[in-house]
């Protein structure tokens, strides 16, 4: 219920809310600091296969992860529609890789569900919720439990 009251009181219900394959995804709007087009990404040997590389944005180098191998899924080539949502994990900048951004949205408390119970073997930290919307069902994140502590630091590690 913790992170249920935090997603309102600071960030009023605002979702940034994205596409990977068909499923929508959100974030807290106060998690995102920028959204920027699909841009030429530089590969860093020695990393997880969901790490893309760096970009330079403006002048700071920041690692870029693609969620979509992040949660299993099926990698495809980039289109236009795709897009970098740059975000503070831990105090440190990482972009991540969407399909398309959908938009801001904000959700009432009564539209929100803490995570189901998804059995003993999956992980579920990084999710904090679903909000239900009308016919549409958004998988709230907890970005900053995205990525383990030891990919974190392998990331922060190969991307300076």
């Amino acid at each position: 219920m913790a992170q249920n009251n935090v997603l309102f009181t600071q960030s009023g219900g605002k979702l940034l809310t994205f596409l990977l394959e068909k499923q929508e995804y959100g974030i807290e709007i106060l998690e995102a600091r920028e959204v920027v087009g699909i841009m030429p990404i530089d590969a860093v040997p020695h990393t997880p296969n969901f790490m893309k590389g760096v970009i330079n944005l403006r002048g700071k180098i920041i690692p870029v992860i693609d969620l979509r191998t992040k949660f299993g899924m099926q990698p495809t080539e980039p289109t236009k529609e795709f897009c970098i949502v740059v975000v503070d994990i831990s105090n440190r900048l990482t972009g991540i890789i969407v399909d398309f951004l959908v938009g801001v949205v904000t959700i009432e408390e009564k539209e929100f569900e803490e995570t189901p119970e998804l059995g003993s073997n999956i992980r579920t930290d990084f999710i904090k919720g679903m909000a239900k919307l009308e016919k549409r069902v958004i998988i709230v994140l907890d970005i900053k439990n995205i990525l383990s502590n030891d990919e974190l630091v392998l990331i922060q590690t190969k991307a300076k």
